[in-house]
């Protein structure tokens, strides 16, 4: 059995988190991709469709703070499961729908559904993948929201032309529930469940400092869970106000045209899809080399550099953009700006995942996560202010500051205690 029974089920279960994830963000955004066409039948205005988007924003960062503590606590297969058929299931009811406030309460109850979504296969892949794999396929794992989100828009374009919006979205709806009994199917929580010896065991006797299970109090006094968090919550909001604003400011500041502005962002998302392939597996091989210890982590190193070139690509975005520029120098610093801000977005779910006890990984991801969304909600209002009342160039100043203040204090912490919770007793 041994290692092909454990390359069956790797396989197998990656293939269903992987579609189960795509579905998740494609159901996420199906009312964007049909915004269009709702309106033409359905008269609503902009403080609407903002009102119905927001319901689902905030419905999915209160969930997935709380699904990342279930996934602790329940079977990670059911939660996703349960969440993928949820969301298929109300993305049925809203083609049924046609006032503004059952569109609000049914994209709540998505938001709320699709919080359910990442954290257990955070949980799925820790247990399947040695620690010097984690990162790559998590990466990966990653990329499907890439994927539903680059076909996504394209797909319902192509199928506008045949069906109307409700049709597109019961369609969807349907083929999204459908697949949640898959997943229940053919995921497995962890290698014991299908009669196979658990990774963390082997992995832990490389590990000095043994025992992984802590108390929550020990989980949560530990400093590097908030040092992780602080740096999320700036990289975060950080890259939330260049993807939000930065067309803008391109177009208002410094003299590009709209089709500038959206081939910028296109760049960026592609420059954000390399990284954060790139930050897992190079981030693997630093794991491979010098394996996880309790103080400093092997990801680190190219955590800070991804941050600080996060910091360069904005200063180069502020100062160098004219009006006379050529174009591909702009491009180019929206791929690096991509590249250098989704690789730290994807080591930092990682590292705290991997740095907390066994019995907090999800928990861990979902403190980290919750404060990255705090990050996201000041990138909107508290900076489009400081833009309003001094300027877009004022506004992305600070935020360069604060990035670099990040960055240089990430560097200075580099090498103090990882790993979270109680270290055992080493036996002599």
């Amino acid at each position: 059995m041994g290692a092909t029974g454990y390359g069956y089920y790797r396989v197998v279960i990656f293939i269903c988190m992987f579609i189960g994830y795509s579905l998740y963000f494609f159901n996420r955004k199906t009312f964007s991709f049909v915004m269009p066409s709702v309106m033409d039948e359905i008269n609503l205005d902009k403080d609407d469709l903002g009102m119905i988007t927001s319901s689902q924003t905030m419905a999915y960062a209160i969930s997935k703070f709380i699904s990342g503590v279930l996934s602790d606590q329940i079977s990670a297969r059911w939660l996703f499961s349960i969440g993928l058929f949820v969301v298929g299931g109300i993305n049925i009811v809203f083609s049924w729908s046609s006032t503004v406030s059952m569109f609000s309460l049914l994209w709540f109850i998505n938001g709320l559904g699709q919080g359910c979504g990442w954290p257990p296969c955070g949980k799925v892949l820790r247990k399947w993948y040695e620690p010097s794999q984690f990162g790559t396929w998590w990466s990966v794992l990653s990329c499907s929201m890439n994927l539903a989100g680059s076909l996504g828009p394209i797909v319902v374009t192509v199928l506008l032309q045949y069906y109307d919006w409700r049709t597109i979205l019961t369609m969807s709806g349907i083929f999204c529930a459908a697949f949640s009994f898959v997943c229940l199917v053919f995921v497995k929580n962890e290698p014991k469940d299908v009669g196979l010896p658990s990774i963390e065991a082997a992995a832990k006797k490389g590990v000095k400092g043994g025992n992984s299970e802590s108390t929550l109090t020990e989980f949560l006094l530990s400093p590097f869970l908030w040092v992780l968090s602080l740096g999320y919550l700036v990289v975060f909001g950080v890259k939330t106000a260049a993807t939000d604003w930065g067309q803008l400011f391109l177009m208002q500041e410094k003299g590009q045209t709209v089709l500038m502005g959206s081939t910028y962002m296109s760049a960026l998302e592609v420059g954000g899809f390399v990284g954060s392939l790139a930050a897992g597996f190079i981030s693997d091989r630093a794991v491979c080399r010098q394996g996880l210890g309790t103080h400093g982590n092997p990801r680190h190193g190219l955590l800070i550099t991804m941050m600080a070139g996060m910091y360069v690509s904005m200063y180069l975005f502020r100062v160098t953009i004219t009006p006379e520029i050529p174009q591909i120098w702009i491009l180019f610093l929206g791929a690096m700006f991509g590249f250098s801000s989704y690789g730290p977005i994807a080591l930092f779910g990682v590292i705290a995942s991997e740095s907390a006890p066994s019995n907090f990984c999800g928990t861990s991801h979902a403190v980290v996560a919750l404060m990255a969304n705090v990050g996201a909600f000041m990138a909107g209002l508290p900076f489009s202010t400081i833009a309003k009342q001094h300027s877009w160039d004022m506004a992305f100043w600070v935020a360069e500051v604060i990035m670099g203040i990040a960055t240089v204090g990430f560097f200075l912490v580099r090498n103090m205690r990882t790993k979270m919770g109680r270290i055992a007793e080493k036996k002599d």
